[in-house]
């Protein structure tokens, strides 16, 4: 009996993550790309609507007899909180199952290397989602931080950006009420990406810093040590401006959105408003394509893959793109097209979102 409720289950969480990401599908197709059986699938599925999970949304076009029905996930039967942790602001999103932020907010909130820092942190994402959904639809709270996460001792092992090592996140954990789960900013940003449906991909987060994340058949690729995809710390210009990190020429001092803001000077936003008003900041923006230029044609020699261009500035770029595209193609002679360049589904807070949605994708067992 245990063994026949488990293959139920089983069956009904594949079916879900078909379904997850698709506007709708037909009973038919999920049965044929699943390869399970009609009287499985109809099952399963009668079970998932009775619930509310799935629905119906309308007919497909008949090809003769009778018209299939098309069905969807219900969006709003389940949601997700997403965080991402800066070190002077967090960024905060409510995702529902469909993708969809339903909620956002961006807050000044300097990072402080102290418990109380948790404290605060949680009570600002309590008042955040508290009221907007009942708790038991919310499958958890995703929390994105720039810097290397320790899994195993639930800590932020090491952090350039936010001056620590080894800080202990613990406390978030057991003051929210819901599941946590923390990523890496960049890779997080990915997750929003859906790189299981890419395959093969890289996610370039040009955020205050330069990151990056790399999917190798749809899966995040973390390196022995979880540190693939810095890509902010290769070396651009040898004996170049000096990093935060310490080195001199790394791509985050000529590729990082802080070098568009002058360190927080002025807002993004502010920036990319004044081109075609402001000479010198026409001047330092066509400084900035040429060495992002740079950046992305060494990114795509060594991986020959799509490359997302993400991150805070990544969310401007969609209109630059013929711009960029001219100085790529100087840098890389082996292509005549960039058809590989990419601009990215979430222009804000896409590794807020991409936290979010890592619990779609594992916490379906709730059927």
């Amino acid at each position: 009996m245990e063994q026949s409720v488990e293959r139920k289950n089983k069956a009904s969480r594949r079916i879900l993550h078909f379904m997850l990401n698709r506007e709708s599908t037909t009973k038919s197709d999920v049965a044929k790309e699943l390869d399970l059986s009609m009287p499985t699938v109809l099952s399963n599925i009668n079970e998932l609507m009775k619930i509310g999970l799935v629905v119906e949304v309308g007919e497909m076009e008949s090809t003769g007899g009778r018209k299939a029905r098309s069905i969807s996930l219900n969006e709003d039967y389940y949601y997700a909180a997403g965080v991402d942790v800066t070190a002077h602001h967090i960024g905060m999103v409510l995702v529902n199952l469909g993708g969809k932020v339903v909620k956002q907010l961006r807050a000044r909130f300097d990072f402080r290397p102290e418990l109380s820092y948790c404290r605060d942190l949680v009570e600002k994402v309590r008042n955040f989602y508290e009221g907007e959904v009942p708790v038991e639809r919310l499958l958890g709270v995703g929390i994105s931080l720039p810097g290397i996460i320790n899994e195993r001792e639930h800590s932020l092992a090491k952090s350039h950006a936010l001056g620590v090592e080894n800080f202990n996140l613990r406390m978030i954990e057991q003051l929210l009420e819901v599941p946590v789960y923390f990523e890496n900013d960049a890779n997080a940003a990915m997750m929003a990406e859906n790189p299981e449906e890419k395959g093969d991909v890289v996610y370039l987060s040009l955020n205050n810093t330069l990151g990056g994340a790399i999917s190798v058949d749809g899966r995040l690729f973390p390196g022995r040590s979880r540190k693939a995809g810095e890509f902010g710390h290769m070396l651009l210009v040898p004996h170049g401006k000096k990093c935060y990190c310490g080195k001199e020429g790394c791509a985050d001092a000529y590729c990082a959105a802080s070098v568009l803001t002058r360190n927080g000077e002025c807002s993004l936003d502010a920036f990319m408003q004044s081109l075609g008003k402001d000479e010198e900041a026409d001047k330092l923006w066509e400084e900035y394509l040429e060495n992002l230029a740079m950046l992305i044609s060494n990114i795509r020699m060594i991986f020959d893959t799509d490359i997302i261009l993400g991150g805070d500035v990544g969310g401007y770029l969609d209109g630059y793109m013929v711009e960029l595209a001219e100085k790529v193609l100087k840098y890389n002679r082996f292509e005549q097209e960039v058809g590989y360049l990419k601009n990215c589904s979430y222009r804000k807070e896409a590794s807020a979102v991409g936290a979010a949605k890592y619990f779609f994708h594992l916490q379906f067992p709730r059927v």
